[in-house]
């Protein structure tokens, strides 16, 4: 176990021999965590902050399309209204 000391500014000098194996070079972000053994020390999420907007279907699916150009949106929303009242009759909403 090695050990390390607070600065007068509140830094902690994490040991190399923790910071190499984990590929954690300057600059990385951590986030800290107060837990009942002590204090959790995490590094911060990989993934930036997204809006859904921006995300929204970039994921693939193997089912086929609940739409298509020949349906229609109207058709979409009646299915969708059939489901609510489907839901909501079984008292599940």
């Amino acid at each position: 176990m090695e050990t390390t000391r607070l600065s007068t500014k509140g830094q902690i000098v994490l040991p190399k021999s923790i910071r190499t194996p984990r590929s954690w070079e300057p600059g990385t972000e951590f986030t800290v965590e107060e837990t009942p053994d002590g204090i959790l020390l995490r590094p911060a999420g990989y993934f930036r902050a997204a809006d859904l907007n921006e995300v929204a279907g970039c994921l693939r699916s193997k089912r086929k399309a609940k739409t298509s150009a020949l349906s229609g949106a109207s058709d979409m929303r009646a299915a969708i209204g059939r489901e609510v009242n489907r839901r909501h009759d079984s008292g599940r909403y």
